[in-house]
Formats: C-alpha cells, sequence, structure tokens
C-alpha cells in the first residue's frame, strides 16, 4: 500500500505551572512588541525612503533593541521566539508583494491571538516530554493521541486562547497510508437547511451549533457589558463568553472533522462547487448562518484529507446552472426561483433542486478529471509556505490547493 510523508501539526492541550504561565505570557507579550517594532520599522524605511527591509536587517534592530535601557526585559524571555516572530512577518511581507495577502496589521493584545513559536534550538524532547528553553520543568501535556513512531518535532507552538485554555501545537514529520483505490464519486452541495447534499441523495442536516448555544451565548455578552470596563470582573465575564464560543467551536470542528473524513474514505472523487463566502457573508439575513455552517473550513478539510489520502478533489465553476439543468435529459430551464425546493422537468422527471444539482456537480467534476484539465502554475499558499498545483479546464478544477473560497 502506497505511503506518503508530510509534516503534521499534532495539538495539545496541557497545564502550565504558575511559574511557566507568567513565562509564557512575557513570551507572547515580547513576541508582540517585536512583530509590532519590526512592522513600524519596515513601514518607515519603505515610505520614508522607499526602502525595503529584508529578514536579516529586521534581526539586527533586534539586536539593538535588546540592548537599548526601554525595552530590555526583551532579553530576560527566549530570544526563538522572538526570532521566529520575525520570520512570520517576513512570511507576510511575501505574501502581500506576491498579492496574495493583505498589508501586514500590528498584533493587538486584546485581538490577536496569544503564541509563541519555538524552533528545535528552543525546546528540548525527550521521553515523551517537552521542556521549552528558560523553563526547568516540561509541560504537563494531556497526551490525547500519541505522536507517529520515532517522531522528532521540528517546532514547539504555545499558544492561549480567549477561553484560557493553554495549547501546544507540536509540527513533525509524519507517515500517511493512502486508502485504496475506489470506483466512487461523490457530488457535494453545501446548503443552510441540509448542511451537505449528497448526489447519492443523502442530506447531511445542518447541527447549526451556534444556535443550539445562542441563549447561553446571549446571556453571557449581557454580562459581559454590564461590568466596569478594565475590572476584574470584566476580564472574567469576557472568558466566560469566550468559553461558550470554545464550546461552539469545538463542536462545529469535531462534526465537519467527521463528515469530510467519511466522504474521502468514501469515495475516489469528491467534487464541489466553486463559492465565495467572503462574498456570500455580505448578507446581512444570513451572515450569522453562513457563518454557522463553516463551509470555508469544511473545503478546507476535504482539500488537505484528499491530498493525503491518494484522493482527488474536483472544484466546479460556481457560474454554472446545475440546479436549473435536468439531471435526466439535460435540459436547462429558463428560470427557477430560489424558493422552487422541487420541479418537474418537461421530460417528465421530478427533480429535488438541491439533488439534481449535486447529481449535475458530480458530471461535470468527472468529465473535468477525465479529460485532463489544464494546468495552471504551482502558487504557494499565504499561511503554510508549501507550493499546491491547481488544474484547470473549462468550468472546473482539480484543485489540490489550501485556500479555500467557497459557499
Amino acid at each position: 500500500m502506497a505511503r506518503s510523508t508530510a509534516k503534521r501539526a499534532f495539538k495539545y492541550r496541557f497545564y502550565p505551572t504558575d511559574a511557566q504561565a507568567a513565562e509564557l505570557s512575557r513570551t507572547f507579550g515580547c513576541v508582540r512588541l517585536v512583530y509590532n517594532r519590526a512592522l513600524a520599522h519596515r513601514t518607515a524605511a519603505w515610505f520614508t525612503e522607499q526602502r525595503r527591509i529584508n529578514y536579516n536587517e529586521a534581526s539586527a534592530a533586534l539586536t539593538a533593541w535588546k540592548k537599548d535601557p526601554d525595552p530590555a526585559f526583551l532579553n530576560e524571555v527566549s530570544s526563538v521566539p522572538l526570532q521566529q516572530g520575525l520570520q512570520h512577518l517576513q512570511t507576510a511581507f511575501r505574501n502581500f508583494f506576491d498579492q496574495r495577502a493583505e498589508y501586514p496589521r500590528f498584533k493587538s493584545r486584546k485581538k490577536s491571538k496569544a503564541s509563541a513559536e519555538y524552533s528545535r534550538s528552543g525546546f528540548a524532547y525527550s521521553d515523551g516530554q517537552i521542556t521549552l528553553a528558560k523553563m526547568a520543568e516540561p509541560l504537563d501535556i494531556v497526551w490525547s493521541r500519541p505522536l507517529p513512531e520515532g517522531a522528532q518535532p521540528s517546532t514547539v507552538t504555545v499558544s492561549r486562547d480567549r477561553a484560557d485554555r493553554w495549547h501546544v501545537s507540536i509540527l513533525c514529520e509524519d507517515t500517511i497510508t493512502r486508502l485504496p483505490a475506489s470506483d466512487q464519486a461523490v457530488g457535494v452541495d453545501t446548503g443552510l437547511t441540509s448542511l451537505v447534499t449528497l448526489s447519492t441523495g443523502e442530506k447531511v442536516a445542518n447541527p447549526k451549533h451556534e444556535r443550539r448555544d445562542r441563549a447561553k451565548l446571549a446571556k453571557a455578552q449581557r454580562e459581559l457589558s454590564r461590568k466596569a470596563k478594565g475590572s476584574a470582573n470584566r476580564d472574567k465575564a469576557r472568558t466566560k463568553a469566550a468559553r461558550v464560543y470554545a464550546r461552539i467551536a469545538d463542536r462545529r470542528k469535531d462534526f465537519l472533522h467527521e463528515l469530510s473524513t467519511r466522504l474521502v474514505r468514501e469515495n475516489q472523487v469528491v467534487v464541489i462547487e466553486d463559492l465565495t463566502v467572503r462574498t456570500m457573508v455580505k448578507n446581512r439575513k444570513l451572515a450569522r448562518a453562513i457563518s454557522d455552517a463553516a463551509w470555508t473550513q469544511f473545503r478546507s478539510m476535504l482539500e488537505y484529507k484528499a491530498a493525503w489520502y491518494g484522493r482527488e478533489l474536483v472544484t466546479i465553476d460556481r457560474f454554472f446552472p446545475f440546479s436549473k439543468l435536468c439531471s435526466a435529459c439535460g435540459t436547462l430551464q429558463e428560470t427557477l426561483a430560489l424558493d422552487v425546493r422541487e420541479w418537474t422537468c418537461s421530460c417528465g422527471v421530478t427533480h429535488d433542486r438541491d439533488v439534481n444539482a449535486t447529481i449535475n456537480i458530480r458530471a461535470a467534476g468527472l468529465a473535468a478529471s477525465a479529460c485532463g484539465a489544464g494546468v495552471r502554475p504551482q502558487r504557494e499558499p499565504s499561511r503554510t509556505g508549501r507550493s499546491a498545483t491547481k488544474q484547470e479546464g473549462h468550468g472546473a478544477t482539480r484543485d489540490g490547493a489550501q485556500a479555500p473560497n467557497h459557499r
């Protein structure tokens, strides 16, 4: 059975001691400070001198900042996450100049994620324990699943979310066994009433995770609004609200993982529509429901799991008239209102709107896959830094990319 190697991140909860929590909190603040200073330095150099500053110059500036009496506290934390912060800024600028992302923004203490990344020189891994630089004790990690046998972590990222939960993400090489070849293919149409409709006729109901906890969330937000700004009670109320959000996000992610894994395991080819969620959430009446459905997250999972397990993900042009095209005879209806969920073709076949669309999506995807679509140049996703090949034909793309943009 074919195997492949890939870098995978394994994320775990951990519970720091008071000393570790204090050290990591200082490190988070220093990483944010260095990132913001370097961003301001590079921005000023460009607008005043039309000069680009690279990573080496930013690193030299960091050395100078450490000698300055004002930010001398930068010497109290490990230098590794500070250097990694500069690397992240360099990547952000590279993505901006390559027109893959917007101009880098300053990190906010309240809004930005509190995290620090340690490269191989910034931590020790031995006997299943990880000890970070500047710390005497290993992290108390809850090993909910084992690391790959013989794994040697290359980076360790420590983070604290708004719900005051601590996580460690360990990046290492993993051997992935590709799934046996299958002759099954499925078309997938995303929606709000049914989260997905499959070309087999199956409809997966939308769990509506956010709606289930909407009352709890509203109560937590009301309590937060009543607390005085800057008070300890407000911080407690903010954490309480964040925990409700975290429960919603965790349930949503777990559900999408199960669904995407099932589709990839059962089908050799998965065909989806290429929809622009960013544009769709501008609809004020549906924005909340669309965000809760998390179509972008679902597509992202399908993309990397298909790449891992040797499956093919085909992306179809969103402007193709899937709903109005009869999957039995090929007749195209001139008009079909959005509120019409069933319709009868002139050939006498009665269609469920969504199921008919998925059958057409599947047919178009298989045609594109069989014909061999034109190859587009390799591109580098902005967040991962890894290249991905995207192949495109008329109305469809065979997509292994990691930049989701769909309904």
